[in-house]
């Protein structure tokens, strides 16, 4: 029995990145020999086991052959007569499919460790045609690294798509890839990735059909609001690591795709209508409750955030009982990294200070000052309640108004 440590934390490694998790591969045993020397299986599909003492996973060596349409119809062969080599072979791009010895020595059958000096994204070999989650991956990893995809390689995740291996995709595994993308230093990568090979339109046809739409006919018609898009997810990328903010950036514009540009009201339109298709591809992918609920209010009132100079007290008031600012603090400071990163990803737009979100933090802590004990003391009752806690609100914000715009200059 040999044990190869492979993977991730090996390509790390040799990047002189943090590995959080490291995996193992075991060469030459049985799933009982593993089980009495107290290894604890685990794997359902192939046999992986828990070491005893450090609880890493390691896996016996294996090759999966597929027998069916999309990445779970596979047959696995997991015996002592699987080599090393049928195993690194099976992996996804030469990077990942590197090991190390018990002796620390690098075992390196298919250039993976020239390749990470080059920055290139490769395939091991013509199996991974045979998984289209290997799509969403090689997207991650360009997202993580910026590294380029291999000729080769792209020509294969090309055909992919047009052969339809991507519409296997099942929802879960789309969602797990497209949050951790956006979680990585470069989070547009990734869907500039699925784009330049055709799965965007396949995966997230609401956001492809923004490229080539102007962000505004009237305003802005220079900008394509595909490309603004990617341009904010940066820019959010740089300010936060939180997720939802990101998700939220991302699906604000989606409305654009479905409204005519010229027809934009004072309020635009596809505010309105961009919550269909919000709403469809939450639930095609089964999006969580909190991502869409903060996506919802990017959507709608991120133009209202942008106009807050132009705003009366009644409506500031209106606008943050909409976002619901008193009782979901944090997610309003949510809301506006999200409007702020949205200003932002225009081109020279990158510095830009955003005064509109200080306005409208400044003008929340004024009205906070309003109590509620106080207007219950005073002797309303049931819904007098709220009705005298908004009056109260707007009469003290408009008593401050140009304390906010003086302080916020």
């Amino acid at each position: 029995m040999k044990i190869y440590q492979v993977g991730g934390a090996v390509r790390d490694q040799f990047l002189n990145r943090p590995c959080k998790d490291k995996d193992w591969v075991i060469v030459g045993a049985t799933p009982d020999e593993l089980i009495k020397l107290g290894y604890s299986l685990v794997g359902r599909d192939f046999p992986v086991f828990l070491h005893p003492k450090t609880h890493e996973e390691y896996a016996i060596a294996r090759t999966e052959r597929k027998t069916k349409p999309g990445y779970i119809g596979f047959n696995v062969y997991a015996e002592p007569d699987v080599s090393l080599e049928d195993d690194l072979k099976r992996r996804d791009l030469t990077i990942n499919a590197m090991a190390l010895d018990d002796q620390g020595q690098l075992i390196d059958l298919f250039n993976g460790l020239s390749d990470l000096k080059a920055g290139i994204l490769r395939h091991v070999s013509p199996a991974f045609v045979e998984d289209p989650v290997r799509i969403l991956r090689i997207a991650r990893f360009a997202a993580r690294f910026d590294f380029k995809i291999a000729d080769e390689t792209f020509e294969l995740m090309t055909n992919m798509v047009n052969e339809g291996e991507v519409d296997a995709l099942v929802a879960e595994r789309v969602w797990q890839e497209m949050v951790q993308a956006l979680a990585e230093p470069q989070p547009q990568n990734f869907f500039t990735t699925l784009r330049s090979c055709g799965a965007l339109a396949r995966i997230f046809p609401e956001i492809d059909k923004l490229f080539g739409i102007p962000q505004s006919a009237k305003y802005h018609p220079e900008i394509d609001t595909g490309i603004h898009l990617l341009l904010a997810l940066q820019q959010a990328r740089n300010m936060t690591d939180d997720t939802q903010v990101l998700f939220a950036v991302l699906m604000h514009d989606l409305g654009k795709g479905i409204t005519p540009v010229e027809f934009y009201p004072k309020h635009p339109e596809h505010e309105v209508r961009g919550i269909k298709p919000l709403e469809q591809l939450c639930q095609r992918y089964r999006v969580p409750k909190q991502y869409y609920e903060l996506a919802f209010l990017v959507m709608r009132y991120h133009t209202d955030c942008h106009n807050v100079d132009n705003l009366l007290a009644k409506q500031l008031v209106e606008l943050l009982q909409n976002l619901d600012a008193f009782r979901r603090p944090q997610r309003f400071k949510q809301f506006l990294l999200a409007t702020e990163a949205d200003s932002r990803g225009r081109k020279g737009f990158a510095n830009h200070i955003y005064s509109q979100a200080q306005k409208l933090k400044y003008a929340f802590t004024i009205v906070q000052q309003v109590k509620i004990i106080d207007i219950i003391d005073a002797g309303f009752k049931n819904a007098d309640i709220g009705k005298e806690l908004t009056h109260r609100r707007i009469k003290l914000l408009a008593e401050k108004i140009d304390m906010i715009v003086k302080k916020t200059t």
